[in-house]
């Protein structure tokens, strides 16, 4: 999966991948061929007192240094900017993918893990590209030329060679395959420990009211010492390799110096060629560990690259359609046929053959016990969720054959988590139709009832301040309470302007003064559209056309308020808790 990834998002690349291959190998030749002069200048300089070959010579190898160093840097200046430039198209489509993925996908890999992946797992990816680009070719020239170089100064110790070099792999290869499972793990734990942090601090008003702060205290401990010792067997393994490979190298070094000297004192080699052969030895040793290093970081990457992959080719199961379908007649209207939904992994069905229509210009309202499936019925109706049976029809059309811009435009969504994002009022309220004015701004302030807390807002401090509409909100919209911040949910629906409103039990924390005024100005507001209104509370839905009483995933009753007074024993149970809550309050 790691090499499919480099191959597919780094072929626009090509370019400057061949720019480093060619720096890399101008350089390694540059490194093979300096000990070679260094060489001649002891046995053919030096040994003859030739000072004018010495400068000449010297000379060259000042040249040849120089042009290493300028071939090393633009190698790495190349491979570093097509490193990152292949991490930026892979944050871009991890972020796009996931952007893309139904509610489904999302509970699936949950958010914690998609931060990672699209994060820290990125970065691994984007780390071993950076180093095989630096040592991809390097490593393998200068062994094998390393190997050429040495021979050719001395054929007799060459055995040298054959003997380190093998002892260094296999040292490495266990070293490298004790590595593979603590990097799963290790990406594991990170996940743990940001879903912990994550819970904790969405939830921390939670934490704080039920006093839990020692509780939460502990479960970042467990899961940051589970990373910690994780990390610290990772790095025992890499302090051991660092002595054993430096050990390697001495031991070499030494063989060279006894035997090399012995050879010369038998006038089989020349000092000089000796020097030679440990400065290649030393190059192919030093190149060996340089690539273990980088192919220490592949088992990380690996694991990265299999995260990824597994997010990139996951398909949503909300997809456009095919062949799309354009509703002829767009007047609002919902239709439920025989729909029935069940969670991936439920034992039984959420909803269970659901039929009704939600005549266009009329309101219909769902209300039943917790648990019995309302939320999830709505869900349906942007394709949040695909039904498992049945179909849901707007304006006579499947959803599952309407284009995404074609349900996003018809439809006006106010959850029922009142979300807000960082910014100001006014842009959150432009969510719902980028080219608003301000005076359409406030006016669907005035219907949401949310008029007077903007006006009096203010946020920032000197000439940071700001007011009204270009006030600040926190992401999640913190810094408002649940009252303002479903008001201003439901204003940027009205800002939309939709065919059809889905209010997802959104007047839950509004007072009953402040719900009733909603709901008479709705009523002009949203005059001529289809509205679908969960709620939970009787008095909200009294006036709805058409109330649908739903119970375990089943519609058990329907009709007014006045009729299922009447003919649903589930309504007026509803109802009678009501009064009597009110009653005792």
């Amino acid at each position: 999966m790691l090499w499919k990834l480099v191959r597919h998002y780094g072929r626009p690349y090509l370019g400057h991948a061949a720019a480093v291959l060619v720096l890399q190998l101008a350089a390694i030749l540059a490194t093979l061929y300096l000990p070679s002069l260094n060489a001649d200048i002891i046995d053919y300089g030096i040994a003859r007192g030739d000072t004018g070959y010495i400068w000449s010579v010297g000379g060259l190898m000042l040249l040849v240094a120089m042009a290493q160093v300028v071939t090393a840097i633009a190698a790495v200046w190349f491979g570093a900017r097509l490193a990152m430039a292949l991490g930026r198209d892979l944050r871009q489509a991890v972020y796009q993918r996931v952007d893309h993925f139904s509610a489904e996908e999302m509970g699936r890999f949950g958010a914690p893990t998609l931060i990672t992946r699209g994060t820290n797992d990125v970065q691994q990816v984007q780390m071993v590209v950076l180093m095989a680009l630096n040592f991809m070719v390097m490593v393998p020239i200068m062994s094998i030329g390393g190997i050429v170089m040495a021979i050719q100064e001395d054929p007799g110790l060459s055995w040298l060679v054959w003997v380190s070099v093998p002892i260094l792999l296999v040292i490495v290869g266990v070293l490298v395959s004790r590595l593979m499972p603590l990097f799963e793990r290790m990406q594991t734990n990170i996940d743990d420990i940001n879903a912990v942090t994550r819970e904790q601090i969405i939830g921390i008003r939670v934490v704080r009211a039920f006093v839990r702060e020692q509780y939460e205290t502990d479960r970042f401990h467990d899961a940051n010492a589970a990373l910690t010792r994780t990390s610290v067997s990772i790095g025992r393994i890499f302090v051991l390799m660092g002595p054993v490979i430096t050990l390697v190298l001495h031991l070499a070094t030494a063989a060279v110096l006894w035997f090399g000297a012995l050879r010369v004192d038998a006038d089989l080699v020349q000092v000089g060629a000796l020097t030679a052969f440990m400065q290649y030895l030393l190059q192919i040793l030093m190149a060996v560990m340089m690539g273990t290093f980088m192919f220490m970081m592949f088992p990380r990457a690996i694991i990265s690259g299999r995260r990824i992959g597994e997010v990139l080719t996951t398909v949503g199961s909300v997809e456009e359609p095919e062949v799309a379908e354009t509703p002829r007649d767009r007047s609002g209207t919902v239709e439920f046929r025989n729909v029935s939904f069940a969670y991936p992994g439920a034992d039984a069905p959420i909803l269970d053959d659901v039929s009704f229509t939600a005549p266009a210009g009329k309101t219909t309202a769902i209300i039943g016990s917790t648990g019995s499936g309302k939320t999830t019925l709505v869900n349906l109706i942007p394709r949040l969720y695909d039904a498992t049976a049945g179909e849901v029809l707007l304006d006579g059309v499947p959803v599952t054959q309407l284009p995404r811009a074609e349900i996003t435009g018809a439809l006006g969504l106010v959850p029922q988590k009142p979300y807000l994002f960082s910014g100001t009022i006014a842009d959150n309220l432009r969510f719902g139709d980028p080219e608003a004015t301000d005076e359409e701004l406030w006016a669907a302030l005035a219907t949401a009832q949310a008029t007077d807390f903007v006006t009096a807002r203010t946020t920032g401090e000197g000439e940071a301040a700001r007011s009204g509409l270009e006030s600040s909100v926190s992401q999640g919209g913190t810094n408002v309470s649940g009252g303002q911040r479903q008001r201003l949910c439901i204003a940027r629906a009205l800002v939309a302007r939709p065919r059809v409103y889905l209010f997802d039990d959104s007047f839950s924390a509004l007072d009953v003064t402040t719900d009733a005024n909603l709901r008479a100005a709705l009523a002009a507001s949203t005059d001529g559209a289809t509205t679908i209104m969960v709620a939970q509370r009787v008095s909200s839905i009294t006036d709805a056309d058409q109330i649908l009483v739903l119970e375990e995933g089943r519609i058990v009753d329907r009709g007014t308020h006045d009729e299922l007074l009447e003919t649903s024993q589930t309504y007026r149970e509803i109802v009678d808790s009501q009064i009597r809550e009110d009653e005792l309050a």
